[in-house]
């Protein structure tokens, strides 16, 4: 493909270590482990009074995981830069590999597509577990542990369905119902966010919170602040790398 032969890209894919592969390994397994660990426990403790609560979990779950992957994904795209310690390499320079080739994700393996997501859940299902396992826990607690694993577990998927998004062939037809009933990110969707210079649609979870988000100008207006008090300008180090010619 004519995205991936781009100097930029080549540069970037080859910032892919067995350091950062290990990581993810790492990740990927705890977060697996961990989650059905807490599974179990909420499912030892679980009464149907719980039910609703479970409901009303799993859609603020999905909204706060939407959130939450729009502004990574905004914060990542918009500002720092590849050159910087540790997460230059590690958390950014994926983000830039893909506006330079959008498709490169769809080449990678679950390991390398999920793995960064997984690291982000390990804190809180680590807590959870703990707690779980230790503590005796009142229905108020066992509601808030339901609302961070169904977080965790579509914050897992995130990326996942991200690179669903970007894949037009060999999709299973249940993925593709779930992207055209709106319940993951859709191919059409997210689109909008690869027109040049990036600077919209960023959730890509659901994709539920970009009409809004965009409606209130919610990402410029964070910008022209961040750019008010720091005097730095979003994406600049994303242009850059999209005009390398070497």
């Amino acid at each position: 493909c004519d995205s991936c032969k781009h100097p930029g890209a080549k540069s970037l894919a080859q910032g892919y270590t067995a350091t950062k592969r290990a990581m993810e390994i790492f990740s990927v397994t705890s977060c697996i482990v961990l989650s059905f660990l807490v599974f179990g426990f909420l499912m030892c403790r679980l009464h149907w009074t719980h039910v609703i609560a479970i409901v009303v979990n799993i859609v603020l779950a999905i909204l706060a995981a939407d959130f939450s992957s729009g502004f990574v994904h905004w914060a990542a795209d918009s500002w720092g830069s590849v050159d910087l310690p540790i997460v230059g390499k590690a958390f950014i320079r994926p983000f830039r590999e893909h506006h330079i080739d959008p498709t490169a994700i769809t080449r990678h393996d679950w390991i390398e597509t999920n793995g960064d997501n997984c690291l982000l859940t390990l804190p809180a299902l680590s807590f959870i577990a703990y707690r779980l396992l230790f503590g005796a826990e009142d229905d108020l607690s066992l509601s808030v542990y339901w609302f961070w694993l169904i977080l965790s577990v579509f914050v897992t998927f995130t990326n996942q369905f991200h690179k669903w998004s970007h894949s037009y062939t060999g999709l299973p037809r249940w993925v593709e119902v779930l992207q055209e009933w709106h319940l993951i990110l859709p191919r059409k969707h997210h689109r909008v966010h690869h027109v040049s210079p990036h600077e919209t649609y960023f959730c890509i979870t659901t994709g539920w919170l970009n009409y809004p988000l965009e409606r209130i100008c919610f990402w410029p207006r964070l910008e022209q602040l961040i750019t008010k008090l720091t005097g730095c300008k979003p994406r600049q180090d994303d242009l850059d790398w999209a005009s390398k010619t070497k």
